[in-house]
Order: structure tokens, then sequence, then C-alpha cells
């Protein structure tokens, strides 16, 4: 099979294709052939080396939408979907042409979905739900306060939040695109910049949010705890531009805010399963909506599809096999 390979960390160059075995299956294990596979902002930090576990050589690629072609007759034909921590940094990814997963971690993908859109929703809409669902507990009627709603991460927040009967508020630097299925849910929008707690906590009586989600961190970890009533929670997934952050231990305890953080890539292609079957049907029912496709590149120029995302594509960059 064809597949992309990296033998060394740098720039998206060092990515080649290659000719490897197909894999077969076995008695714990399937084999999908990928139909559509996304490049996350990750994957291009995994060939980077930016992650100290991951072994070469090593195909890359955490999210797919494919079909069974080996394993258990039940699952034979079957158009799955999925993402990993582990496949493309400690176990060969997703892109490539077929991929050989646990059984455990067969999870049939919406119906209402392509296979390009499948494979867009995975790392996004994973650690949107882990957070928000998981470990937030976010209820009908309460306020969610989203940093980064313009990006894809962000965007699964607003949607999986406004599914769940919040309120959101999407705090972004810039207003959010028309088109995108976010920018038609949000209730309010915040610009980030020196207004955004005074425009925040008048727009929820004084309280701020019962919940913040900030996808961007580092440089907006002082702003989310701003936005936070009392008794909030407070979720971090990120430290863009700032690894070691200060704030006021006092103002923290004496708000009683809890911080949680969420990292979806501690969850292997088996364990983020269950997440990906919990949301086929927010997408069946039309509540949760695809991502926009930015691009589309065949297997042949993903380098070009890293190189796009490194560039900060507005969109999902997938390639397709």
């Amino acid at each position: 099979m064809k597949a992309i390979q990296f033998k060394t960390f740098g720039e998206p160059g060092v990515l080649e294709i290659v000719d490897l075995p197909t894999p077969q299956a076995d008695a714990d294990s399937a084999v999908v052939q990928i139909k559509a596979a996304s490049v996350n902002p990750s994957d291009v930090k995994n060939v980077s080396g930016h992650f100290e576990h991951t072994v070469l050589p090593r195909t890359p690629g955490r999210d797919f939408s494919g079909v069974v072609v080996d394993g258990p007759q039940a699952w034979l034909g079957a158009e799955v979907w999925g993402t990993g921590g582990d496949i493309g940094f400690t176990r060969d990814g997703t892109h490539a042409e077929f991929i050989k997963i646990p059984l455990t971690a067969l999870s049939r993908k919406p119906a209402t979905l392509s296979h390009a859109q499948a494979s867009a929703i995975g790392v996004s809409f994973v650690v949107a739900w882990l957070g928000t669902v998981e470990y937030a507990h976010l209820q009908a009627g309460e306020t969610i306060a989203v940093i980064g709603a313009g990006g894809a991460v962000g965007g699964a927040v607003v949607q999986i939040a406004k599914a769940r009967g919040a309120r959101v508020i999407g705090v972004d630097r810039h207003p959010l695109s028309a088109d995108t299925p976010a920018a038609r849910l949000l209730d309010d929008y915040v610009p980030f910049d020196e207004n955004v707690t005074a425009r925040l906590k008048a727009l929820t009586g004084g309280a701020g949010a019962d919940v913040v989600y900030d996808t961007v961190g580092g440089v907006a970890f002082q702003t989310a705890l701003s936005l936070v009533k009392r008794r909030g929670r407070v979720l971090e997934i990120s430290a863009t531009g700032q690894r070691r952050v200060e704030f006021d231990l006092i103002d923290f305890y004496h708000n009683e805010t809890q911080l949680l953080g969420v990292d979806s890539a501690k969850l292997g292609v088996a364990e983020s399963a269950p997440l990906m079957t919990a949301l086929v049907e927010g997408f069946e029912s039309g509540k949760l909506q695809g991502p926009a496709i930015a691009q589309e590149f065949p297997l042949e120029r993903t380098r070009e599809a890293y190189e796009a995302v490194a560039a900060g594509a507005r969109g999902r960059i997938v390639i397709t096999m």
C-alpha cells in the first residue's frame, strides 16, 4: 500500500510517500481502507518533533474515515470513522491507504457525513466533547464562553454546547465567518481585546460564565480566569505563545474556580471510539453539522496539505485516497 512516512523530524519536506506492506486483520483487529484523513495542527507538530513519545519511522495522522475490508463478517463493508492519540505517534497512522486498528476502535460513521467531513471530526470534536460533557458537565441553561470560537475545536465546542441547551458566547479576535455552523449558533459574540472581561460580565449580569472553554491558553489564560463566575469551571487545552503562566492565587481561591486540563491525546484509538459513537446521534439528527472543508489533497500531495495547515488555513484540510 501507499503511505506517508517520516524518518526524521522537521518541516513537511521530510514527509515521503512509500510502499509498505498492506496490514492483515487478526483475532483482535480489523483493517480499514481509508477514504479520507484530515490533517490537524497536532499532526504538523508531530512531524516537527513536538511530541517526545513519537517513535520513528512513522506514518502520521490521527483522524480517519473509511470502510472495513478485513475483519469480522459483521463489520465487513461498514463505513467507520475514528481518531486516536496513539495512531500517528506510537503506531502507524491514517495518512495511508489502509490502517489496522483494534476491534474495540470500530465506530460506525454518521450516514449524514461524507468521508471527507467525517475524517475532519475526530480530534476537534473529541476534545470538545471530553471537556464540555465529560469534565465540565455543562447543563442546559448554563452559559459557556468559548475563547477561540472561530477555530476547529472552538467551533465544535459551540455546536456541542448549543445542542445541550446552553447559552453560548463566542470570544475571538475576529467575528466568526458567517458560513460556519458555529457562527449561526452563537447567542453573543465578544471581541478578544482589552474590554473582553467587562463586556462578558455585562452580558451575564455581572456574574461571568458558568464555563469558560479556552482553546487558546497561554496568552489567553489570565483572561479565561477573569471570565468565569464564582465556582465556575475553566477548561484549558493549549498553551499558545506562553507555556508558563502567572495568576493571582488569592482571586483564584476567593472565586472558588475549578481549573481543568483536557488532553485528548491521552485517549488511544480504542479509548476514543465510545466518544465518536456518542457523537453519531448529533450528526444524524442535525443537531451537529460537519465542518467546512477548505481543501482536499490526494495522498501524493500530502506535503502541500501539511504546509497549508502550518500556514494557518481557515477550514479543514483533508487528504483523500
